[in-house]
C-alpha cells in the first residue's frame, strides 16, 4: 500500500477543533460530507500516531439487511405492531 500513499499535508484546527481535509485524502479515503472518520491512536516506538481510517463497513454493514424479510404495512400504529407480536407469537404472522 506504499504506492498510493499520498504526500504528507498539514491541517489547521480551527477555534472550535474543526479542520478541514484536502480532496486528495478524501478521495483516497472514500470521504463524504457527513462522514465519521475513525481514529485509532497507536505507539510506534515511543511516539504516538494516530491511524486514520474511513467508516468501515462492519460497523454499518446491518442497516436494512431485514429489509427483505419484512412485509410492507401502511399501519406503523401501536395497535397494530401489538396486533403483529400477537399474530407473530401465533404462528401467524
Amino acid at each position: 500500500m506504499v504506492a498510493d500513499r499520498l504526500p504528507m499535508t498539514t491541517l489547521t484546527l480551527t477555534s472550535k477543533r474543526q479542520a478541514t481535509f484536502p480532496k486528495e485524502t478524501c478521495e483516497s479515503l472514500g470521504l463524504k460530507p457527513g462522514d465519521v472518520i475513525e481514529l485509532e491512536p497507536h505507539d510506534e516506538g515511543g511516539t504516538k500516531v494516530w491511524v486514520l481510517r474511513p467508516p468501515s463497513a462492519r460497523t454499518r454493514a446491518w442497516v436494512g439487511c431485514l429489509g427483505a424479510h419484512a412485509k410492507k404495512v401502511a399501519d406503523h400504529s401501536l395497535a397494530a405492531i401489538r396486533e403483529s407480536i400477537a399474530a407473530g407469537r401465533k404462528g401467524g404472522a
